[in-house]
C-alpha cells in the first residue's frame, strides 16, 4: 500500500507538471492569436478611418495652407474663397469647414459672410471653434480679439469635464504663444480650476489614486532569466517579483521625470510657426466623430506592444484615459505628464503638468513606496523534491541542509524498507529444503530443491544490489538537492540586496520633485513680457 501510495504521488506530480506546461502552451497560443488579430484589426481600423473621414483631411490641410499662402501673397484671395466653398460642400457636418469659409471671408474683408460662417461653426462645435479663432487671431497679432475668443473658450469650460483639445490651450500657454495678458489670464484660470476641484470632498485621495495608477503603469516586468532558482523552487516568488518590480519603479519614475526636465525647449522661429503647429494638432487630433475608432486603434496598438497580452494592454489602456471624451483638469494633467505620445503634449506642457501636480505625485509615490515595503515577504518558502522549508535572508543554510538531508534519508529508508524478501522467496527456500529431505532416491525432487534454493539466494543477492543502487541514487539526489538549495539561498541573498538597493532610490523621486515649481516652466520666448501665474 505504501508503494502504491508513492506511485500515486509520483503520477500526480507528473500530471501537475503536464498541466502547467499545457496552460503555458495555451496562454502562448492565445497571445499569438491576439497579436495576429490586433495587427489585422489595426490595418482595418485605419482603412475605415480613411474611408469615413478621409475628406476631413483635405479640409485640415487647407487651414495652415491658407494662412501661409496669405503670408507670402502667392495665392489670390478669390482662389482661397472658391476652394473653401468646395470643402464646405464636401464636409456638411464638419466644424472646421465653416471655419475655413469664415477665415477666407475675413481675409477678403467680407464681414457678412465671415459672421454667418462663424455662427455656423460655433453651432457645430462652439469650443473647438472658439479655440481655433483664438489661435488664428493670435497668429495675426490681434491681441484683443484673441483675448475675447479665449474668454469665450474659458467660459465654456467645466474643470470637472474638460474636452481633450484643452491640450492645445495648455501647450499655447506653456510655450508662450499667447500674449502677456492672455497668458496671465490662463494662469489665473488654471489656479481657479485647481482651487475649485480642491473643494470637492475626497479630492486629495482621488488625485493620489489617480497618480498611483499612472505611476504603476510605468513599472517594467523583470527579465525572465533573473533568479531562476527562486522562480522554480519558491512558492513566494510571485510576491517577490511584484515587490522587486515596485522597488525598481522608483528609478524608472525618477529617470522618466529627469529625462523630461533635462530636455531643452526649442522655441519656434516665429509666432506664426508656433501657432501653425497648434492648429495642426487641434484640427487633426481631436475630432469626436473619429474617437470610437481612435480608441479601438489605440487598444490594438497596445496589444501589439504587449506581444498579444490583451489583459495587460487593457490595463494600460484603462490607466491612460487619454481618449476619454471629457475628463477633469487634473486627469488631463496626468495624461499630459505620463502619456504625451497619445495626449499630444509637448515637452513644455509635460514639465508644467508635472510641476503643477508635484504634491499629488509625491503623495502617490509615498503611498506606493509604503505599500510596496509592507508587501515584501518576510519569510520565503522553499520546496525541493517534496521537501519544504523557509528562510528570511538565506543565512540559515546549515539548518535547511540538515532538514533536507533528514527528509531525503527518511524517503530513502522508506523506499529501502519496501525492498525486502517477500513470502514467495521464503516459500521457495522452504520448498527447496523440504524437497532435499524428500528427494533421497528421487532424482527429479533434487532438481526442484535446487531451483527453490537458488531462487531464494539469487533474489536475495538481487535485492542487495537493488538496495545498493537505491542508496547511490538517493546520495546523488541528496547532493543535487543540496546544490539546488544553496543556489536558491544565493538567489535569496541577491534578491534582498537588490531590493534594498532599489528601495533606496525612492528618495530620489522626492528630491527631484522638491526642486521644481510651475512658474519655472511657462516659456515666454515669443513675447518680451514675463509669464505670471497669480496665486
Amino acid at each position: 500500500m505504501e508503494a502504491v501510495g508513492q506511485e500515486v504521488l509520483d503520477v500526480q506530480q507528473r500530471v501537475d507538471a503536464l498541466a502547467k506546461d499545457f496552460h503555458e502552451f495555451v496562454k502562448k497560443d492565445q497571445m499569438a492569436k491576439e497579436l495576429q488579430l490586433a495587427e489585422t484589426r489595426v490595418v482595418k481600423i485605419r482603412q475605415e478611418i480613411d474611408i469615413k473621414y478621409g475628406h476631413y483631411e483635405e479640409v485640415r490641410r487647407r487651414v495652415t495652407g491658407i494662412l501661409q499662402a496669405v503670408d507670402i501673397s502667392l495665392v489670390k484671395k478669390e482662389t482661397i474663397e472658391n476652394t473653401t466653398e468646395e470643402h464646405m460642400l464636401a464636409a456638411p457636418r464638419y466644424w472646421l469647414a465653416p471655419c475655413l469659409i469664415a477665415l477666407a471671408a475675413w481675409l477678403n474683408d467680407n464681414r457678412e459672410l465671415a459672421d454667418r460662417a462663424m455662427m455656423e461653426a460655433l453651432r457645430r462645435d462652439d469650443e473647438k471653434t472658439s479655440l481655433f479663432f483664438a489661435l488664428v487671431t493670435r497668429r495675426g497679432t490681434r491681441y484683443k480679439a484673441s483675448r475675447e475668443w479665449l474668454d469665450r473658450y474659458f467660459g465654456l469650460q467645466d474643470p470637472h469635464q474638460l474636452e481633450r483639445e484643452m491640450i492645445v490651450l495648455i501647450d499655447g500657454f506653456t510655450n508662450g504663444i499667447f500674449g502677456p495678458e492672455a497668458r496671465a489670464k490662463c494662469g489665473k484660470h488654471i489656479n481657479e480650476w485647481i482651487e475649485e476641484l480642491s473643494q470637492k470632498v475626497g479630492f486629495v485621495e482621488e488625485q493620489q489614486e489617480q497618480w498611483k495608477v499612472a505611476l504603476e503603469a510605468k513599472a517594467k516586468r523583470l527579465n525572465d532569466e533573473v533568479y531562476p532558482y527562486l522562480r522554480q523552487y519558491s512558492s513566494t516568488w510571485p510576491e517577490l517579483e511584484t515587490s522587486l518590480q515596485g522597488a525598481k519603479l522608483h528609478l524608472v519614475i525618477h529617470n522618466y521625470f529627469k529625462d523630461i526636465f533635462s530636455k531643452e525647449i526649442t522655441p519656434a522661429k516665429s509666432i506664426a510657426v508656433a501657432v501653425d503647429a497648434l492648429l495642426d494638432t487641434l484640427v487633426s487630433k481631436f475630432d469626436d466623430e473619429e474617437l470610437p475608432l481612435r480608441k479601438d486603434e489605440r487598444l490594438q496598438s497596445l496589444i501589439i506592444e504587449e506581444n498579444g497580452d490583451r489583459n495587460t494592454a487593457q490595463q494600460r489602456f484603462n490607466a491612460e484615459k487619454t481618449l476619454e471624451h471629457r475628463v477633469s483638469f487634473t486627469q488631463l494633467l496626468t495624461n499630459f505628464a505620463m502619456h504625451p505620445d497619445v495626449s499630444q503634449a509637448s515637452i513644455a506642457t509635460q514639465k508644467f503638468s508635472i510641476a503643477l501636480s508635484k504634491d499629488w505625485i509625491r503623495q502617490a509615490h509615498d503611498d506606493l513606496t509604503l505599500n510596496n515595503r509592507a508587501a515584501v515577504p518576510k519569510k520565503i518558502d522553499l520546496q525541493i523534491e517534496e521537501w519544504t522549508g523557509s528562510t528570511i535572508n538565506g543565512d540559515n543554510e546549515q539548518e535547511l541542509v540538515e532538514s533536507l538531508t533528514n527528509h531525503i534519508h527518511d524517503r530513502r529508508d522508506k523506499d529501502l524498507a519496501q525492498v525486502r524478501l517477500m513470502l514467495k522467496h521464503w516459500v521457495g527456500l522452504a520448498a527447496g529444503i523440504i524437497f532435499v529431505f524428500m528427494g533421497f532416491g528421487v532424482p527429479f525432487l533434487f532438481v526442484f530443491a535446487l531451483i527453490g534454493i537458488l531462487y531464494f539466494f539469487v533474489s536475495k543477492r538481487n535485492l542487495a544490489k537493488t538496495k545498493e543502487k537505491m542508496k547511490q541514487d538517493y546520495d546523488k539526489l541528496l547532493q543535487s538537492c543540496k546544490d539546488i538549495l544553496r543556489a536558491v539561498l544565493s538567489d535569496v541573498v541577491d534578491w534582498r540586496k537588490e531590493y534594498e538597493a532599489e528601495d533606496l532610490n525612492a528618495v530620489k523621486v522626492s528630491e527631484l520633485l522638491d526642486e521644481i515649481t510651475p512658474e519655472q516652466y511657462t516659456f515666454s520666448g515669443l513675447d518680451n513680457a514675463r509669464a505670471v501665474i497669480n496665486n
